[in-house]
């Protein structure tokens, strides 16, 4: 069932300008890109930044022992990293990027999937900040915590916001009947009909598997090449037009695990928050030898 949580989801550029010198809010630049963007998030965030944001590197944050690509970390690996940046235990986190919506929502699930319930998305990121008219500063490094601090503790990761391949390949013989597979790439290369950004990769997608492209459920922000959350009722009507029922649990995939944080966002932006993420997502799904892949008929995918 869905439930309302103590901290807004979704917060605007007007609602955090006031709050910067909070000390009971931390700022994260969330940003990070497919090499095909051709953007360097930490040079960027070096240059252009809310004040006081600190950088948080989505690759660094992630699982070490694994060759695919920004895995959840371990509860020590994200307790150090938050303990570096200095965000205090128990603050309340926002997260952007500068693409708009776009990597900010993995944090948010990250942290979220940990248990740490205290962080939002700002909707629009810093495209949207930056269009308001909001002062921005060149970012610099973060003070981490002193020793004599309180620790970060986060705890095991929430079995039902995360789903491994086994827990898929059960899903998927069941004919994905007991539960919704969403997958947020680009409708060819669902079908096949485009070739995954990962050489060597097959396109396509898993059998029952139901597609909605991530940019679906968001906007542009006007002015701007960024994007941020769409109305509810577009949100609704995307996944309907998706033959997906947003009120009840469903699971998301994508290339990697980052654009399925945007549809877990946006269900729980309409009052869905049952939505767990496949975090190996097809760049583990088709890697495994055996696993179904399915085309569309007339694809000519790799």
């Amino acid at each position: 069932a869905s439930r309302v949580a103590p901290w807004p989801l979704l917060v605007t550029p007007s609602w955090l300008a006031p709050r910067l010198a909070d000390k009971n809010i931390a700022v994260l630049d969330c940003s990070w890109y497919l090499p095909a963007m051709q953007r360097n998030a930490r040079a960027e965030f070096a240059e252009c930044a809310i004040p006081g944001a600190r950088f948080f590197d989505v690759d660094e944050n992630s699982d070490p022992d694994t060759w695919l690509p920004h895995m959840l970390p371990d509860t020590m690996t994200l307790e150090e990293n938050m303990t570096n940046l200095g965000v205090e235990p128990g603050a309340h986190v926002i997260c952007y990027d500068g693409a708009g919506i776009f990597s900010a929502p993995r944090v948010w699930w990250m942290l979220s999937a940990f248990g740490y319930e205290a962080v939002s998305v700002l909707d629009g990121g810093l495209p949207a900040w930056k269009a308001a008219g909001y002062p921005v500063e060149p970012g610099g490094k973060a003070t981490p915590l002193p020793d004599s601090a309180e620790p970060w503790k986060v705890g095991v990761t929430i079995p039902t916001r995360v789903k491994t391949v086994a827990e898929m390949q059960r899903i998927v013989a069941n004919g994905c009947a007991d539960v919704q597979v969403v997958d947020a790439r680009s409708a060819a290369r669902f079908a096949g009909t485009a070739p995954e950004p990962r050489p060597g990769l097959s396109s396509g997608h898993m059998p029952g598997a139901r597609n909605l492209p991530f940019a679906n459920v968001l906007k542009p922000v006007d002015g701007t090449s960024g994007t941020q959350m769409a109305d509810i009722g577009d949100i609704e009507a995307a996944f309907l037009a998706a033959k997906v029922d947003v009120c009840k649990p469903f699971v998301a995939t994508c290339g990697s695990g980052m654009t399925a944080c945007v549809l877990a966002l946006g269900a729980a932006h309409v009052g869905n928050r049952d939505v767990s993420v496949y975090d190996g997502s097809w760049t583990e799904w088709a890697f495994c030898k055996g696993n179904p892949i399915e085309k569309d008929p007339g694809s000519s995918g790799l």
